[in-house]
């Protein structure tokens, strides 16, 4: 799945750091240095978007705070 079904957009826009402050885009590097991968870029309306990454075994989520922190104990509900 790389589309939103709703809205039909993309699920990580082309346009990646308009969506990330310096801290998140220092975060991502170097968690991509560490197998790490950008999942999606959730953008609610009228709200900060929600980052979410991917562990390398791709069993693990998690989110990406405003301070560049991994949040691993939200609850991140995905539709089929």
């Amino acid at each position: 799945m790389d589309r939103d079904q709703r809205k039909g957009d993309d699920l990580i826009p082309e346009n990646v750091d308009k969506f990330l402050n310096p801290a998140q885009r220092a975060a991502l590097q170097q968690l991509e240095s560490f197998g790490w991968q950008l999942q999606l870029i959730r953008r609610p309306l009228f709200q900060d978007p929600v980052v979410v990454v991917v562990n390398p075994e791709g069993r693990k989520l998690g989110v990406l705070e405003s301070d560049g922190r991994i949040n691993m104990q939200k609850d991140i509900e995905f539709r089929d």
